[in-house]
């Protein structure tokens, strides 16, 4: 994938991606069961492309309004331990994060698809979205996915990130030239 130059600006500097769960790394439907119990389908794809990232040293976030175990679940998995489960304030959990690691909003990336995200969108250094998320949202972007949320969409800004920063090739010549 090609990257223009105005991309690249905003990608190298990141230090930290921030991301929404429901309809950024889930396809945004959820599912009760009788028990009360509720279920979330996450893309295998988008969990190595997070431990890829993780490992090329960018911190990895998750901020979601809605309060969810499998969520809990799922980042203990991913080995993200910024976990922000009930904030509807995405915008002031984000800055909570920019204090923390000391960061100038340049290092930071968010990707959400819905209302709640927009000002995080738009006060991040790079604000992606999905392709499905609605119109008025993508227009803040300086990047929307060619994929949709919770099929690979988490993946495609990781590589893309990846791409940016330099780190693509070495994690690609490891899986090359890897012999078990």
């Amino acid at each position: 994938m090609e990257i223009c130059n105005t991309l690249l600006d905003k990608l190298r500097p990141l230090r930290l991606l921030a991301l929404d769960v429901d309809g950024v790394l889930t396809d945004g439907r959820l599912t009760f069961h009788a028990d009360g119990s509720e279920s979330k389908s996450f893309h295998t794809q988008d969990g190595l492309g997070l431990k890829l990232l993780q490992a090329s040293g960018v911190h990895l976030a998750i901020i979601t309004g809605r309060r969810s175990e499998i969520v809990r679940q799922r980042a203990a998995a991913l080995g993200i331990d910024l976990v922000f489960q009930g904030r509807e304030d995405k915008l002031v959990a984000l800055t909570e994060l920019v204090n923390r690691f000391q960061l100038d909003w340049a290092q930071v990336g968010y990707c959400g698809d819905d209302l709640p995200d927009l000002s995080a969108i738009r006060k991040a250094g790079f604000g992606a979205s999905v392709i499905n998320a609605p119109d008025y949202i993508r227009h803040h972007c300086d990047y929307v996915t060619r994929q949709t949320g919770g099929q690979g969409a988490v993946r495609e800004l990781c590589d893309l990130i990846m791409q940016a920063q330099g780190t693509w090739k070495a994690c690609m010549d490891h899986y090359l030239y890897t012999r078990p």
